[in-house]
């Protein structure tokens, strides 16, 4: 029992440390994408997040935070995420191939002026690098959140949020912090 605290305890340091360690560059870095998705979501554009596996529950996760609420009651902002329907997916997936399965649905939905939210621990998923790169030609105001190198998604990013670790549970724990610190900031900057 004893190893099974001190594995918890290692684990729960570690976690910590990641979100500890953000310097100031990556913590300017998420107040420009607070200020960009407010100015956005003020000037009646919206908010698409993406991502495999658990970043795709991540970007739905911080879609609903925007949609329903966070924190304050508040009129509902205008957010989706592109893994929320499997008819969309299977369909892009079987008809196109599933590296499109996301840039199809940005082709669609995305407009001039709207965030897009590309959610990836490697930075390297051919969905989600395709995603962004159909983003970027719509206009779109693209914003990554990886991991400590980007990958070749930071190349395909107007806002790198690329968190300090290499250990894709501890990336994706702080990315889902990296959307609550926003969420909260959205709801400051948009309703006092």
């Amino acid at each position: 029992m004893q190893d099974l605290y001190r594995q918890i305890r290692e684990q729960l340091a570690e976690s910590c440390r990641v979100k500890q360690s953000f310097s100031d560059e990556l913590i300017a870095r998420i107040a420009r994408f607070a200020e960009q998705a407010a100015a956005t979501l003020a000037a009646g554009g919206k908010v698409v997040l993406f991502g495999n596996g658990g970043s795709a529950a991540d970007a739905q996760h911080i879609a609903a935070e925007l949609v329903v609420r966070l924190r304050r009651d508040r009129p509902g902002l205008p957010a989706l995420a592109l893994t929320a329907n499997p008819s969309v997916l299977t369909a892009a997936a079987n008809d196109y191939g599933f590296e499109h399965i996301f840039a199809r649905q940005v082709e669609a939905l995305v407009q001039p002026g709207d965030v897009l939210v590309a959610l990836s621990t490697s930075g390297a998923s051919l969905n989600v690098l395709r995603g962004a790169e159909v983003g970027r030609a719509r206009g779109a105001f693209v914003v990554a959140l990886t991991g400590e190198t980007g990958g070749a998604l930071a190349e395909r990013a107007d806002l790198l949020l690329n968190v300090p670790s290499r250990d894709s549970q501890r990336i994706q724990e702080a990315h889902i912090t990296i959307g609550h610190i926003v969420c909260g900031l959205i709801e400051t900057l948009r309703f006092g």
